[in-house]
């Protein structure tokens, strides 16, 4: 018998890795539009599943973004269906082309609502997503150019659960976007290039083509790897923290009328980091917004340089020394 290609044992490696965290004969997406990486991925899955019980299902979202999407979106399903999926699905979606993040992020968010209601009707354990080390790096140093902090710089999470047990999982954040590529090659299956991954005019795009092959010139190999290994770690220790975060949460908020408080002498004595991180949790929590530094570090003066100044405002809500607490409570 001929010898496995190592770039499809690696793929299969790690999608069976991946696997290992969903349940016997329950049933997967694959998120597939119809590229290297997630065709790679579709094949591996259908493969590695098998063994396991696991009814694998693709779906290509097709967002009108592009002439001739639907018949790309169709080309794609015919794959799924070439490499043995159970069920090619496709759906089509609207982009709100007015978005103030963008088109991108607006087809972002598109996809992943329909990938999650899709995979909600079907009664699926997980959403599988083609993801690369690449994608990770990108993303890493995108935040780093925008000066995110920690959060962003975490990158993207192999795994990510919803409240109501889905499980987004990416089994190929530590696989090269060229393997993926290499796989479909060793396996005779042809994989469409999105041309909007050449177009500069995308961040990404342009942190992909120019600047990353810059950092490898001027720095040396492994750039990308040393961005997702930052990733990585920075996960670990936002896990932490955040368990540090909920232990001391409850000893220090109490509702309040309209809204939350938190004890001023407690945050006073935490560390300036965890103190931004409850700050911003409770916010979050409480009123489902997210501030940015700057908010954060206005509200955390009225713990550390208070000198009488009034309410401020923040989305969805406002905040106000009262006494020894910092009282949250919802905009009128």
């Amino acid at each position: 018998m001929p010898s496995l290609s190592p770039v499809i044992a690696e793929i299969r490696l790690a999608v069976r890795t991946a696997l290992a965290e969903v349940p016997e004969g329950s049933t997967v997406i694959v998120g597939l539009s119809g590229g290297a990486d997630s065709l790679a991925l579709t094949a591996a899955t259908v493969f590695e599943a098998r063994s396991r019980g696991i009814q694998v299902r693709s779906l290509t979202v097709d967002h009108g973004l592009q002439e001739g999407s639907s018949l790309i979106a169709s080309t794609a399903a015919v794959a799924a269906e070439g490499v043995g999926v159970d069920d090619a699905l496709q759906t089509r979606v609207e982009v709100d082309r007015s978005s103030g993040s963008g088109v991108e992020a607006a087809a972002r968010d598109a996809r992943y609502i329909a990938l999650a209601g899709i995979a909600r009707a079907e009664g699926a354990a997980a959403v599988l997503l083609g993801h690369t080390l690449d994608d990770q790096a990108e993303t890493v140093l995108l935040g780093l150019a925008r000066g995110s902090g920690a959060t962003s710089l975490q990158g993207m999470a192999p795994i990510r659960e919803d409240e109501d047990g889905l499980r987004w999982i990416r089994p190929l954040l530590g696989v090269r976007r060229e393997t993926t590529r290499a796989f479909c090659a060793a396996s005779a299956l042809e994989f469409w290039d999105d041309p909007h991954n050449l177009e500069t005019r995308f961040a990404r795009v342009r942190a992909r083509e120019t600047v990353l092959p810059v950092l490898e010139a001027e720095l040396g190999p492994g750039i990308a790897e040393a961005l997702a290994r930052t990733a990585e770690q920075l996960r670990e220790d936002a896990e932490a923290f955040d368990e540090m975060i909920h232990e001391t949460i409850e000893d220090i908020v109490e509702h309040a009328e309209a809204g939350i408080s938190v004890s001023v002498a407690a945050l006073a004595a935490n560390p300036a980091a965890l103190r931004n991180r409850i700050i911003r949790l409770v916010v979050d929590s409480e009123f489902g917004v997210s501030l940015t530094r700057a908010q954060t570090l206005e509200v955390a003066r009225l713990v550390t340089d208070w000198s009488g100044q009034g309410p401020i405002d923040l989305p969805g809500c406002s905040a106000v020394r009262r006494g020894g607490q910092v009282v949250f409570a919802a905009r009128g």
